[in-house]
């Protein structure tokens, strides 16, 4: 049973906040993140001593705040729960204090993805089919045929995954730029060093100039714009300065590919810009830092079917001896 811990800033807002609970294994945690709206309805709540309800942000999760325990009641994940008494201590003292947003640092468990895994139909019993193995079918050039997975099985997120180069003008909820951010973080990294810096763009006048560094690409503007720079100075390892920048190279283009998969993931469309100004982008940043790339983000105008791609035995060269 995971307890409450403790309540902190969030990422990229003074006004949200993150609940944090913690189990017996010090890696087992789970977190709920808070907008303004959403701590605003809490704290009224418990100012007052009053039972209520905050509904959150994704329409479906919820928090029941009752008397003698506060309940959270979240979607694909399990029910969290704390003392009210000890809850609304922490929350009341937690809103009389000015924060700072908080630095993406992130632990993987603390990234949860909207992953939904069917369970197995017991009911139902079927012959085995004979399966071809992937590799017998990138050998045979046949296609493979895979089983059927819901809409958020990682591997249907990549198969369906396109570049959107048009974007809505909705508003992208402060949850799902949460797991975009936490994704970059949990990417794969050299030696965990983290040789990267994202920048988060807000400004619409720092959009529009970036549009004019990225070759004049209009969706450069898009909802979210989040700019991936290396920065090979935190990669803390006896190597050549130009073996340190490979390194800081491939841990900021890993962390953009998690963060594009993760907006995939819950619901949002990108476009990967690599075509870029680096002077310019530098410039306009007020960085000293080299950008790798650009990856826009938001809701897709239109959605549109993944584009074909070649043959696995065109990609794959299988080496047997």
């Amino acid at each position: 049973m995971r307890k409450f811990t403790k309540i902190e800033p969030s990422y990229f807002s003074k006004d949200g906040c993150r609940l944090v609970w913690i189990g017996e294994d010090e890696d087992d945690t789970d977190t709920v993140i808070l907008n303004k709206d959403e701590l605003s309805r809490l704290v009224e709540i418990l100012k007052n001593n009053n039972v209520g309800k905050v509904e959150l942000e994704d329409n479906f999760s919820e928090i029941l705040i009752n008397s003698d325990v506060v309940q959270f009641r979240l979607k694909e994940r399990e029910h969290l729960e704390a003392k009210t008494s000890e809850f609304r201590e922490n929350i009341l003292e937690y809103a009389k204090i000015p924060h700072e947003p908080l630095h993406v640092q992130i632990f993987p468990k603390e990234f949860y993805p909207s992953v939904w895994i069917q369970k197995e139909d017991t009911k139902t019993i079927k012959e085995p089919k004979k399966q071809i193995t992937l590799l017998q079918a990138i050998l045979s050039g046949s296609p493979k045929k895979t089983e059927e997975t819901s809409s958020s099985d990682l591997f249907r997120i990549f198969s369906t995954r396109r570049s959107t180069r048009k974007f809505a003008k909705t508003k992208i909820e402060d949850w799902k730029i949460e797991k975009i951010l936490a994704a970059a973080d949990t990417a794969p990294t050299a030696g965990n060093f983290q040789g990267l810096e994202v920048f988060y763009v807000k400004s619409k006048k720092v959009k529009e100039a970036l549009v004019e560094a990225a070759n004049r690409q209009p969706f450069v503007n898009a909802p979210l714009v989040l700019v991936f720079c290396m920065n090979p100075n935190r990669v803390k390892m006896n190597f050549s300065p130009e073996m340190l920048s490979k390194f800081s190279l491939q841990d900021a283009t890993i962390a953009a590919a998690y963060s594009q998969l993760a907006a995939h993931a819950v619901g949002l469309s990108s476009i990967w810009i690599g075509m870029i100004d680096e002077e310019k982008v530098k410039k306009i940043l007020r960085t000293d830092l080299t950008p790798s790339s650009i990856l826009c983000i938001g809701y897709p105008d239109a959605k549109k079917p993944p584009k074909s791609r070649r043959k696995l035995k065109d990609l794959i060269h299988v080496l047997e001896e």
